[in-house]
Protein backbone atom coordinates (compact mmCIF):
# COMPACT_ATOMS: atom_id res chain seq x y z
CA UNK A 1 0.00 0.00 0.00
CA UNK A 2 1.24 3.59 -0.55
CA UNK A 3 1.43 6.75 1.48
CA UNK A 4 -2.14 7.93 -0.27
CA UNK A 5 -4.69 6.89 1.87
CA UNK A 6 -8.12 6.55 0.44
CA UNK A 7 -11.79 5.95 2.41
CA UNK A 8 -14.99 4.75 -0.15
CA UNK A 9 -17.96 6.16 2.29
CA UNK A 10 -20.20 4.95 -0.13
CA UNK A 11 -20.43 1.50 -1.53
CA UNK A 12 -22.32 -1.68 -2.03
CA UNK A 13 -20.35 -4.94 -1.33
CA UNK A 14 -22.06 -8.03 -2.59
CA UNK A 15 -21.29 -12.08 -2.56
CA UNK A 16 -17.76 -11.04 -3.94
CA UNK A 17 -17.09 -8.67 -0.97
CA UNK A 18 -13.35 -10.39 -0.24
CA UNK A 19 -12.15 -10.33 -3.47
CA UNK A 20 -13.33 -6.31 -3.88
CA UNK A 21 -11.94 -5.87 -0.37
CA UNK A 22 -8.44 -6.99 -1.13
CA UNK A 23 -8.03 -5.32 -4.80
CA UNK A 24 -9.36 -2.11 -2.35
CA UNK A 25 -6.73 -2.90 0.16
CA UNK A 26 -4.21 -3.06 -2.66
CA UNK A 27 -5.07 0.21 -4.22
CA UNK A 28 -4.78 2.06 -0.90
CA UNK A 29 -8.34 2.40 0.38
CA UNK A 30 -8.16 1.92 4.19
CA UNK A 31 -11.78 1.92 4.76
CA UNK A 32 -15.41 1.09 2.79
CA UNK A 33 -18.95 1.86 3.99
CA UNK A 34 -21.27 -0.88 2.36
CA UNK A 35 -24.37 0.70 2.09
CA UNK A 36 -28.08 -1.01 2.60
CA UNK A 37 -30.90 0.07 0.38
CA UNK A 38 -33.55 -2.18 2.22
CA UNK A 39 -34.04 -4.54 4.75
CA UNK A 40 -32.82 -7.75 3.32
CA UNK A 41 -29.89 -5.81 1.72
CA UNK A 42 -29.08 -4.18 5.25
CA UNK A 43 -28.53 -7.35 6.93
CA UNK A 44 -26.40 -8.63 4.08
CA UNK A 45 -24.32 -5.28 4.72
CA UNK A 46 -23.69 -6.08 8.61
CA UNK A 47 -22.89 -9.47 7.80
CA UNK A 48 -20.63 -8.14 5.31
CA UNK A 49 -19.31 -5.83 8.13
CA UNK A 50 -18.56 -8.35 10.90
CA UNK A 51 -16.33 -10.41 8.47
CA UNK A 52 -14.14 -7.43 7.75
CA UNK A 53 -12.52 -4.68 10.13
CA UNK A 54 -12.44 -2.25 7.61
CA UNK A 55 -15.96 -2.53 6.82
CA UNK A 56 -18.68 -0.58 8.23
CA UNK A 57 -22.48 -0.96 7.64
CA UNK A 58 -25.84 1.21 7.58
CA UNK A 59 -29.13 0.68 7.34
CA UNK A 60 -31.88 2.20 5.63
CA UNK A 61 -34.69 2.11 2.69
CA UNK A 62 -33.95 3.64 -0.44
CA UNK A 63 -36.59 6.04 -2.01
CA UNK A 64 -37.07 2.83 -4.54
CA UNK A 65 -38.12 0.69 -1.41
CA UNK A 66 -40.15 3.20 0.18
CA UNK A 67 -43.66 1.46 -0.94
CA UNK A 68 -42.47 -1.62 1.40
CA UNK A 69 -42.01 0.44 4.57
CA UNK A 70 -39.28 0.25 6.48
CA UNK A 71 -39.62 -2.56 9.36
CA UNK A 72 -36.86 -4.10 10.66
CA UNK A 73 -34.15 -0.80 10.27
CA UNK A 74 -34.57 0.41 13.77
CA UNK A 75 -33.93 -2.93 15.60
CA UNK A 76 -30.25 -2.49 13.15
CA UNK A 77 -29.41 0.47 14.11
CA UNK A 78 -27.60 -0.77 17.85
CA UNK A 79 -25.21 -3.12 16.11
CA UNK A 80 -21.78 -2.02 16.77
CA UNK A 81 -20.88 -2.23 13.52
CA UNK A 82 -23.58 -0.23 11.58
CA UNK A 83 -22.74 3.71 11.49
CA UNK A 84 -24.80 5.64 9.43
CA UNK A 85 -28.91 5.66 9.18
CA UNK A 86 -29.59 5.60 5.09
CA UNK A 87 -29.48 5.49 2.22
CA UNK A 88 -32.98 7.34 2.44
CA UNK A 89 -34.16 10.38 0.60
CA UNK A 90 -36.83 11.24 -2.48
CA UNK A 91 -36.21 9.85 -6.08
CA UNK A 92 -38.70 11.63 -8.60
CA UNK A 93 -36.88 10.97 -11.66
CA UNK A 94 -37.87 6.97 -11.59
CA UNK A 95 -40.62 7.40 -9.16
CA UNK A 96 -40.56 3.51 -8.24
CA UNK A 97 -42.41 4.50 -5.02
CA UNK A 98 -45.11 6.85 -4.79
CA UNK A 99 -43.73 10.09 -3.76
CA UNK A 100 -46.10 10.36 -0.59
CA UNK A 101 -44.59 7.14 0.96
CA UNK A 102 -40.64 8.20 -0.13
CA UNK A 103 -41.28 11.51 1.87
CA UNK A 104 -43.34 9.71 4.90
CA UNK A 105 -40.26 6.47 4.88
CA UNK A 106 -37.57 9.99 4.23
CA UNK A 107 -39.16 11.36 7.58
CA UNK A 108 -38.40 8.49 9.57
CA UNK A 109 -35.12 7.88 8.79
CA UNK A 110 -34.46 11.38 9.63
CA UNK A 111 -36.18 11.01 12.99
CA UNK A 112 -34.40 7.30 13.26
CA UNK A 113 -30.89 9.84 12.74
CA UNK A 114 -32.10 12.01 15.32
CA UNK A 115 -32.85 9.22 18.20
CA UNK A 116 -29.87 7.42 17.46
CA UNK A 117 -27.36 10.32 16.99
CA UNK A 118 -26.11 8.79 13.97
CA UNK A 119 -25.50 10.26 10.66
CA UNK A 120 -27.62 10.17 7.65
CA UNK A 121 -27.34 9.30 4.16
CA UNK A 122 -29.07 10.65 1.58
CA UNK A 123 -30.06 9.80 -1.88
CA UNK A 124 -31.78 12.38 -3.43
CA UNK A 125 -32.98 13.12 -7.49
CA UNK A 126 -35.14 15.83 -9.37
CA UNK A 127 -36.51 16.51 -5.95
CA UNK A 128 -33.49 19.30 -4.12
CA UNK A 129 -36.76 21.18 -2.93
CA UNK A 130 -38.68 19.22 -1.48
CA UNK A 131 -35.51 17.68 0.37
CA UNK A 132 -34.49 20.41 1.67
CA UNK A 133 -38.20 21.28 2.74
CA UNK A 134 -37.99 17.89 4.65
CA UNK A 135 -34.74 18.36 6.80
CA UNK A 136 -36.32 21.94 7.27
CA UNK A 137 -38.95 20.61 9.20
CA UNK A 138 -38.04 17.31 11.02
CA UNK A 139 -34.09 19.02 11.87
CA UNK A 140 -31.40 18.15 9.66
CA UNK A 141 -28.89 15.73 11.70
CA UNK A 142 -26.07 16.94 13.15
CA UNK A 143 -24.16 14.73 10.57
CA UNK A 144 -25.81 14.59 7.10
CA UNK A 145 -24.19 13.65 3.73
CA UNK A 146 -25.29 14.22 0.38
CA UNK A 147 -24.13 11.03 -1.52
CA UNK A 148 -23.18 10.59 -5.28
CA UNK A 149 -23.83 14.92 -5.52
CA UNK A 150 -25.07 15.50 -8.85
CA UNK A 151 -26.50 18.85 -8.37
CA UNK A 152 -24.91 22.22 -9.25
CA UNK A 153 -23.74 25.21 -7.58
CA UNK A 154 -27.48 26.21 -6.03
CA UNK A 155 -28.14 23.10 -4.67
CA UNK A 156 -24.22 22.60 -3.41
CA UNK A 157 -24.59 26.02 -1.57
CA UNK A 158 -28.25 24.32 -0.20
CA UNK A 159 -26.64 21.49 1.08
CA UNK A 160 -23.70 23.66 3.06
CA UNK A 161 -26.14 25.91 4.50
CA UNK A 162 -27.74 23.15 6.57
CA UNK A 163 -24.29 21.73 7.38
CA UNK A 164 -24.24 18.90 5.15
CA UNK A 165 -21.30 17.07 3.69
CA UNK A 166 -21.24 16.38 -0.03
CA UNK A 167 -20.26 13.01 -1.34
CA UNK A 168 -18.79 12.75 -4.83
CA UNK A 169 -18.62 9.75 -6.59
CA UNK A 170 -17.54 9.19 -10.41
CA UNK A 171 -19.67 10.92 -11.75
CA UNK A 172 -17.60 14.04 -11.09
CA UNK A 173 -15.38 12.38 -13.78
CA UNK A 174 -18.43 12.94 -16.54
CA UNK A 175 -17.24 14.87 -19.11
CA UNK A 176 -21.50 15.76 -19.41
CA UNK A 177 -21.42 16.73 -15.54
CA UNK A 178 -19.46 20.37 -15.66
CA UNK A 179 -22.52 21.37 -13.21
CA UNK A 180 -20.76 18.82 -10.60
CA UNK A 181 -17.01 19.97 -11.32
CA UNK A 182 -18.30 23.32 -10.71
CA UNK A 183 -20.03 22.26 -7.43
CA UNK A 184 -17.19 20.54 -6.02
CA UNK A 185 -15.44 23.99 -6.99
CA UNK A 186 -17.30 25.99 -4.38
CA UNK A 187 -17.35 23.30 -1.29
CA UNK A 188 -14.43 23.58 0.96
CA UNK A 189 -12.62 21.02 1.12
CA UNK A 190 -13.23 19.96 4.92
CA UNK A 191 -17.06 19.45 3.65
CA UNK A 192 -16.12 16.89 0.86
CA UNK A 193 -15.98 13.34 0.86
CA UNK A 194 -15.44 10.48 -1.74
CA UNK A 195 -17.54 7.48 -2.94
CA UNK A 196 -17.36 5.35 -5.82
CA UNK A 197 -21.11 3.94 -5.56
CA UNK A 198 -20.24 0.35 -6.24
CA UNK A 199 -20.74 -1.54 -8.38
CA UNK A 200 -22.35 1.56 -10.38
CA UNK A 201 -21.12 4.08 -11.64
CA UNK A 202 -17.24 3.44 -12.72
CA UNK A 203 -15.44 6.54 -13.27
CA UNK A 204 -13.73 7.63 -16.13
CA UNK A 205 -11.82 5.94 -17.83
CA UNK A 206 -13.64 2.92 -16.64
CA UNK A 207 -16.74 4.07 -17.46
CA UNK A 208 -19.17 0.89 -18.59
CA UNK A 209 -17.39 -1.65 -16.32
CA UNK A 210 -18.15 -2.76 -13.17
CA UNK A 211 -17.27 -0.50 -10.87
CA UNK A 212 -15.79 -1.40 -7.31
CA UNK A 213 -14.16 0.55 -4.17
CA UNK A 214 -10.51 0.67 -5.46
CA UNK A 215 -11.55 3.09 -8.38
CA UNK A 216 -12.04 5.78 -5.45
CA UNK A 217 -8.98 7.16 -5.96
CA UNK A 218 -9.75 7.90 -9.56
CA UNK A 219 -13.28 10.41 -8.05
CA UNK A 220 -10.28 12.34 -5.37
CA UNK A 221 -7.77 13.00 -8.37
CA UNK A 222 -10.71 14.70 -9.96
CA UNK A 223 -11.85 16.53 -7.11
CA UNK A 224 -8.19 17.47 -6.43
CA UNK A 225 -8.19 18.35 -10.28
CA UNK A 226 -10.98 20.83 -9.31
CA UNK A 227 -9.46 22.25 -6.43
CA UNK A 228 -6.07 22.73 -7.65
CA UNK A 229 -4.72 20.75 -4.61
CA UNK A 230 -2.38 17.94 -4.12
CA UNK A 231 -3.90 14.44 -4.28
CA UNK A 232 -2.21 13.54 -1.43
CA UNK A 233 -3.86 16.54 0.81
CA UNK A 234 -7.09 15.72 -0.65
CA UNK A 235 -6.91 11.91 -0.24
CA UNK A 236 -5.47 13.02 3.80
CA UNK A 237 -8.75 15.44 3.55
CA UNK A 238 -11.25 12.94 2.38
CA UNK A 239 -9.71 10.07 4.72
CA UNK A 240 -9.70 12.06 8.00
CA UNK A 241 -13.66 13.37 7.20
CA UNK A 242 -14.92 9.91 6.51
CA UNK A 243 -13.70 8.48 9.70
CA UNK A 244 -14.91 11.67 11.42
CA UNK A 245 -18.32 11.35 10.18
CA UNK A 246 -18.88 8.09 10.99
CA UNK A 247 -17.31 7.74 13.97
CA UNK A 248 -14.57 5.30 12.95
CA UNK A 249 -10.66 4.11 12.93
CA UNK A 250 -9.39 2.63 9.73
CA UNK A 251 -5.89 1.58 10.28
Amino acid sequence: MGEVRWFDNHCHLGEDAPEVIERATDAGVVGMITVGTDLAHSQAAVATAERFAQVWATAGVHPHEARDGMQGIAELLDHPKVVAVGEAGLDFHYDHSPRDQQQEIFRAHIGLANQHDLPLIIHTRLAWEETFAILDAEGTPERTVFHCFTGGPDEATGCLERGAMMSFSGIVTFPKAPEVREAAALCPLERIMVETDSPYLAPVPLRGKTNQPANVALVGEKIAEVLGLPISEVAAATTASAQRFYGVSAQ
